[in-house]
């Protein structure tokens, strides 16, 4: 039996956890017409298969048909649900960890045109401002139909072979009643006393023991501390803690702080890249040790060491680490084995919640077989024969092409033009709030080292390095240049720098600047920052209706909170047309797509972020001398299988490019290109 604290078992009532890490409830938004099937089922399977003691899956089942999805929720008011859940318990079971799933009503966290397009129901008459939908304020029949639906729901989840069901109670229906800021009803269930705010969920978990019994687990995933002027408070949190505790009704409390109903609101609860490890750890365990119940609490836990200590000291009985084991499936069982410092590191960038909350599904930003496990797997296995593959660019397209390859068992050659690897992802870290980004690189450069890759650095390969070395597969992962030639100019007349420019530190930053940004990603807002700081007027213009698109939601709260009390304002709609020196000044004629107007600007600086255009002279003079021309059968590609063109019966070797040396895309989009082609090399 190890002595980690992490790998003791647990007893929670009747069910023995293995260990003590969890993933908390998350929904990848990967069910399909509302159900979990085979891609959700794989994905859970895979952290099962790992070590993972307990699985909380769906970020939110939906009870009622008036709780429409937001992000592909799993809809649990169907009866056709309880297969597909067999199906995901099964899957997890086999592999001996326990499942549970998570039931909510939204409430006013949805909106009304989406389902079967009824109200969405709260008791309060405002809206939420993430979700904006006027909600109708619940009546009495309301009430007592949502009550059933939960007690459904719940009934159709241990049908389905789940090990118990927690309940959402921060942000959500149930926390609209109990907390003050939220319920605007008369009643029993409405007015400011603790118990009428509390009536909904405590008849919400007596509805669930009537159907399903005393032995089947219930918890709360609940809010105990609003952090927000009026709301609960931490005294009243404890409280709240205390009477579920004595209810008896409650086999443990998954504890959050703070609210969600605004996306700054929500960074704070869940943190991310430049933000505190484990910020309400302590917080949990006061709630711990005031209520002795079995208590769980996941918020930024990234590493192992955090979660060791939030257990060791008697904080937590579950830790969660769902990012985590987004970013790495397999850190239960590294942990075991002794492979802590192989544990591919969660880097905060929040990619995964992101894309959710942009109606996308959950992807790590640099483990591109997270929820691609039908296809693209975690664990590289060896090639039958053993070859030469010579990868240009030390960028994370490169590495993750070289990290494949030696795991593969080939012989890995990788040439890059400057003195360190790690492309644009060195820049970014640049930015002290997103320096975690450097751990994408650093991993690997672990792993390539681990198998001897051979980096040539400070080297610019020519056709003529990479043939000498006879290779039987060349990646071009050279990556891109700024593209600062305006659409609308044709030409770049050198009088405008790139965002790179700025980051990097190559340009001082001017005290009257705009920032053209047509990307609309971090560099744009990066170099905002950097002139911000260094005392100058901002202006980011886009012509977009708005601004810095691509950061989305929560990765876009750290920077407003560094801009806004800097001289900086947001332009949208205006679209940059020209730029001429007048005097020693710069004149911007600025436009826009809605109609012919135009004005002009004069500034001291202009930035240009629009993008990269790809570094691709060695891949063309390369293609004449491969055996596929650098073609690449797209169907074999999305179906994760081998590549096999062959355009070129003279050609030496298979050629292939990647990331943005292909066009401009992101670190996932370079990671992603070299996995599902290096894999079957």
């Amino acid at each position: 039996m190890s002595s980690d604290p992490l790998l003791q078992p647990y007893q929670l009532k009747h069910l023995t956890l293995r260990n003590r890490i969890m993933t908390t409830s998350h929904e990848p938004a990967y069910p399909e017409d509302g159900m979990p099937k085979e891609r959700y089922a794989a994905y859970h399977a895979e952290r099962a298969k790992a070590g993972v003691a307990l699985a909380m899956t769906a970020g939110s089942a939906a009870v009622s048909k008036d709780s429409p999805p937001v992000f592909n929720n799993v809809l649990a008011y169907k009866d056709e649900v309880v297969p597909w859940i067999r199906q995901l318990t099964d899957a997890c079971h086999e592999h001996g960890c326990a499942v549970m799933i998570q039931l909510t009503h939204l409430g006013r966290r949805t909106t009304w045109n989406k389902g079967n397009w009824l109200p969405s129901v709260s008791p309060s008459k405002h809206r939420e401002p993430a979700h904006r939908a006027f909600p109708k304020r619940a009546e009495d029949w309301d009430i007592e139909r949502i009550i059933t639906d939960f007690a459904d729901a719940t009934e159709r989840m241990k049908a389905g072979g789940m090990d118990g069901v927690e309940l959402q109670v921060y942000g959500h229906l149930l926390d609209q009643f109990w907390s003050p800021l939220t319920n605007d009803l008369d009643g029993p269930y409405g007015g400011q006393s603790l118990e009428s705010r509390m009536k909904m969920p405590m008849d919400v978990l007596k509805a669930i023991r009537k159907r399903v019994g005393d032995d089947f687990i219930v918890g709360l995933r609940y809010t105990a501390d609003e952090d927000q002027a009026g709301g609960i408070t931490p005294e009243e949190g404890l409280e709240i803690s205390k009477r579920l505790a004595d209810s008896g009704m409650v086999d443990f409390l998954n504890v959050i702080k703070g609210r969600i109903q605004t996306d700054p609101a929500m960074t704070d609860v869940i943190p991310v890249q430049g933000m505190a490890n484990a910020p309400h750890l302590d917080f949990a365990g006061e709630v711990k040790k005031a209520t002795g119940m079995p208590t769980f609490h996941a918020a930024k836990i990234p590493d192992v060491a955090t979660a060791r200590h939030a257990v060791a000291s008697g904080l937590l009985d579950m830790v969660g680490m769902t990012r985590a084991h987004m970013a790495d499936p397999h850190i239960v069982q590294k942990i075991v084995e002794g492979r802590e410092d192989d544990i591919r590191p969660c880097v905060g960038a929040t990619y995964c919640l992101d894309r959710i909350y942009q109606a996308g599904d959950a992807l790590c930003m640099h483990n591109a077989a997270t929820g691609r496990e039908l296809t693209m797997p975690h664990t590289i296995t060896p090639a039958e024969t053993r070859k030469k593959v010579v990868i240009v660019g030390a960028g994370p397209g490169g590495l993750e092409a070289a990290r494949v390859a030696a795991e593969r068992g080939h012989d890995v050659t990788v040439f890059e033009a400057q003195p360190d690897p790690g492309g644009q992802v060195r820049l970014t870290a640049l930015n002290k709030r997103r320096r975690e980004m450097i751990s994408i690189i650093d991993w690997r450069m672990a792993q390539c080292a681990a198998r001897d890759v051979d980096f040539q650095f400070n080297t610019w390969a020519e056709a003529s390095d990479v043939t000498a070395l006879k290779p039987d597969a060349v990646i071009v992962a050279t990556g891109g240049l700024p593209n600062v030639e305006l659409f609308e100019t044709g030409k770049d007349q050198g009088l405008v720098i790139s965002a790179w420019d700025l980051i990097s530190g190559d340009v001082k930053p001017g005290s009257n600047v705009l920032i053209y940004d047509e990307s609309g990603d971090h560099p744009g807002l990066m170099a905002a920052e950097v002139v911000a700081e260094a005392g100058g007027h901002v202006e980011v213009m886009t012509p977009d209706r708005v601004f810095a698109p691509d950061i989305m939601a929560m990765n876009l709260v750290p920077y407003m909170r560094a801009l806004q009390e800097k001289d900086v304002m947001f332009t949208v709609t205006r679209r940059l047309l020209d730029v001429t020196r007048e005097g020693n000044q710069l004149k911007a004629r600025v436009g826009t797509d809605y109609s012919d107007y135009t004005s002009d600007h004069l500034y001291d600086q202009v930035v240009v972020n629009y993008g990269t255009m790809p570094l691709d002279d060695l891949y063309f003079d390369l293609k004449p001398l491969s055996s596929n021309a650098g073609e690449v059968d797209y169907e074999a590609l999305i179906d994760g299988q081998v590549q096999t063109v062959s355009r070129n019966a003279d050609g030496g070797f298979q050629l292939f490019r990647i990331g943005d040396a292909v066009s401009a895309r992101n670190t996932h989009a370079a990671i992603y290109d070299a996995l599902r082609l290096v894999k079957d090399i």
